[in-house]
């Protein structure tokens, strides 16, 4: 491998063979010392405390780190993914900025991940884009309380989501003034979109804030397609990013399988 990046595991995509509190000991089994989730209550943007407290203890026993969580976003592949930007869920998105925040502070999270929100036909893309400048504000302003950054990132897939290159990402990021605020560099949907990954990396690498992996095409593990996920990480680390690359793909087979390239390069403990 020609970079020295750690790896964190996505427990969304990842060990979805056992329940959703049960991932982070099976991460940790499988030599994993960090994760990260998608909101883990699709329906909730405000959960009852007692299953906040069930999510935080399962981490706390499992002994990760959980280093990455999605703020609330809807139905991820449905009409409402990224509620931030929709005039008619945004209260849902202000809502759970509290909750998520509450819980990064807890256990020591410092990236959340604001999906942008797909273009809805009752407002404009200039209200949308206002709305979701307003709310990624609100957003940010919360984070830096506990020194934490927002992240926006680009998404493939046939949903009307406006944010596809990494150009449009970091055309979010320049309107909205906050200085916490950060290019979630994905490199399966950069790929998936048909962006110029080496352009992208030429000229934005240095607004990196978390980096997630999956090869391409398919969404499998490195490996499983042709990306050359090696040189496009060994490029961000050479600009400067140090922080952990998160396995977003969706296992060929096994969860435990999928890694089988990992343990041989020795980055996970067998």
């Amino acid at each position: 491998m020609g970079h020295l990046l750690p790896y964190a595991a996505n427990c969304s995509l990842l060990f979805t063979e056992v329940a959703l509190l049960e991932r982070p000991a099976a991460a940790r089994a499988a030599g994993f010392e960090a994760i990260e989730f998608w909101w883990p209550w699709p329906n909730q943007p405000v959960p009852a405390d007692a299953e906040i407290e069930r999510f935080v203890a399962a981490v706390r026993d499992a002994g990760v780190q959980l280093i990455g969580l999605n703020f609330f976003a809807g139905d991820l592949a449905g009409p409402d993914c990224g509620v931030l930007s929709i005039p008619t869920r945004s209260a849902e998105f202000r809502d759970n900025v509290e909750v998520t925040i509450g819980i990064g502070e807890v256990l020591g999270v410092r990236a959340f991940n604001a999906l942008y929100g797909n273009r809805v036909p009752e407002a404009t893309p200039q209200q949308q884009d206002d709305l979701a400048a307003e709310n990624l504000t609100r957003a940010a302003k919360a984070a830096a309380a506990i020194e934490g950054t927002v992240l926006v990132e680009p998404v493939s897939g046939p949903k009307p989501y406006p944010l596809r290159t990494a150009r449009d990402v970091i055309a979010v990021l320049d309107r909205v003034e906050a200085s916490n605020l950060g290019f979630l560099c994905d490199l399966f949907h950069l790929a998936n979109n048909g962006d110029d990954i080496d352009a992208a990396l030429e000229a934005y690498a240095n607004r990196i804030a978390h980096v997630q992996i999956a090869d391409h095409p398919g969404r499998g593990e490195p490996g499983s397609g042709s990306l050359d996920l090696d040189r496009y990480l060994s490029m961000i680390q050479a600009n400067g990013y140090s922080g952990y690359i998160s396995l977003e793909y969706v296992p060929t087979t096994t969860t435990i399988d999928s890694l089988r390239w990992l343990r041989q390069e020795k980055l996970i403990q067998p």
